[in-house]
């Protein structure tokens, strides 16, 4: 599982989701990449998955790299807790993903194959993602 190995503060806030992504919008490494349409959280556990399942459907052929990361702690209260008492403790971690970000990237194997992986690599997020090519991009 994805995590920092630590950090300079256990609790953060929320932030904000507008805008586009300045950086990591381009494809840096592979052929291929799997681009976010869509502002969200990712959380460490739907990154693993996708890999998963894109390592799977390529059957260690070719090479992926994961160029999102979880920085942001999610945090949670117990259930059945009254309000107040502060903010609850750390669940998990997510990355935040805006639109234009590179998520995922892929070499070493033929289109048809990467756009198939990166698709089942879709369907274990949760926001609206597109298959791109270094052709396409730049």
């Amino acid at each position: 599982m994805l995590m920092p190995k630590r950090t300079k503060y256990r609790k953060q806030m929320r932030g904000n989701l507008n805008g586009k992504a300045s950086r990591g919008n381009t494809i840096a490494f592979g052929e291929f990449g799997l681009v976010a349409v869509e502002p969200k959280w990712i959380s460490n556990r739907q990154i693993e998955a996708a890999r998963v399942a894109m390592t799977r459907h390529i059957k260690r052929g070719g090479k992926v790299w994961i160029r999102i990361f979880p920085h942001k702690p999610y945090t949670k209260k117990p259930a059945e807790t009254r309000m107040g008492k502060g903010k609850g403790n750390p669940e998990y971690w997510v990355a935040v993903v805006k639109p234009g970000t590179v998520m995922f990237e892929m070499a070493g194997v033929s289109m048809d194959l990467a756009q198939e992986a990166m698709k089942l690599a879709d369907s274990k997020l949760p926001l609206k993602t597109k298959f791109v090519s270094r052709r396409d991009v730049g």
